[in-house]
């Protein structure tokens, strides 16, 4: 089994991590908080109440362990196009695959990340949802202390199954639209790349960018219903279940609810999958 692509999901995974974060901060607290009018105002409130680091917050955590699941996703991805193309990533410019088998490695992709991905998602969203702002003294303590002490609390309070809270949501997210995102990336490199050919790294940058806008206008829905369910069993169960959380979030807000962060969402994928792909691109071609 190939490894590189392992190694350059992780590393490309960081980066569009760093770049995305503070977007993906402002977009769970809309989307799981009613007390912001819109993006300006979160961001002004963010920015006030807990200064610029209100929007780094819960990364440290993700750096180690949401990059490295994004390694799953990519290593999954193309190990699982060569079990059923039989060609290696350096081979597929000159023996494209079909786009059923890329859909379906996508999906491969999709589902494993997501098993692994629910705890520490949980977690950076439970980090990110604290307003409390850090060192001033007179402030109210916040409720976690740093990630390590947020997962031993969630397994105090809310046993094992705490840390998989929105778990189903987060594999209907992930599963068909990563199935989609990998078609969208191929379909534009072989639209924009003469055949046989290696894509240049513009048309990288413009199809990872699409891809990641695409699959997010896709996911966001199960997106809302995820977040908000992570958040369920912080102060008592408001939820049932997902389908609970689904039709009470409905009647409570109408069918907008679904689409929360759709906007912050689209304007962080472009340049966060675009920098993703071309980073992982880049670093397979210095291992050929």
């Amino acid at each position: 089994m190939p490894v590189e692509e392992f190694v350059a999901g992780w590393i490309s995974g960081a980066v569009g991590l760093v770049l995305g974060h503070p977007f993906d901060t402002i977009k769970v607290r809309l989307q799981t908080q009613n007390t912001y009018q819109g993006i300006v105002d979160c961001i002004l409130k963010t920015y006030r109440h807990e200064s610029v680091l209100g929007f780094f917050k819960g990364m440290s955590f993700p750096i180690a362990s949401v990059a490295l699941v994004n390694s799953v996703l990519f290593g999954v991805y193309s190990n699982t196009l060569l079990a059923l193309t039989a060609t290696s990533h350096q081979e597929r410019r000159a023996q494209p695959p079909s786009y059923t088998n890329i859909f379906i490695a996508g999906c491969t992709g999709g589902l494993l990340q997501a098993y692994c991905l629910a705890p520490f998602d949980l977690i950076k969203v439970r980090l990110q949802n604290q307003t409390e702002p850090r060192m001033q003294i007179g402030s109210s303590e916040p409720r976690y202390r740093g990630p390590v002490h947020c997962a031993a609390s969630i397994l105090r309070e809310e046993g094992p199954q705490g840390l998989f809270r929105g778990s189903w949501a987060l594999v209907l997210r992930d599963t068909p639209t990563l199935g989609m995102y990998f078609v969208t990336y191929e379909g534009l490199c072989r639209q924009y790349t003469p055949e046989g050919q290696n894509p240049s790294s513009a048309t990288v940058l413009v199809a990872g960018g699409f891809a990641g806008i695409a699959s997010w206008i896709t996911a966001t829905p199960f997106d809302v219903i995820k977040s908000r369910m992570q958040m369920d069993g912080l102060k008592g169960r408001k939820y049932r279940g997902m389908l609970d959380c689904m039709a009470s979030s409905f009647q409570q807000e109408g069918i907008g609810v679904f689409f929360k962060g759709m906007t912050l969402n689209s304007a962080r994928a472009f340049p966060v999958n675009a920098a993703t792909f071309l980073s992982y691109e880049y670093l397979l071609s210095l291992w050929r």
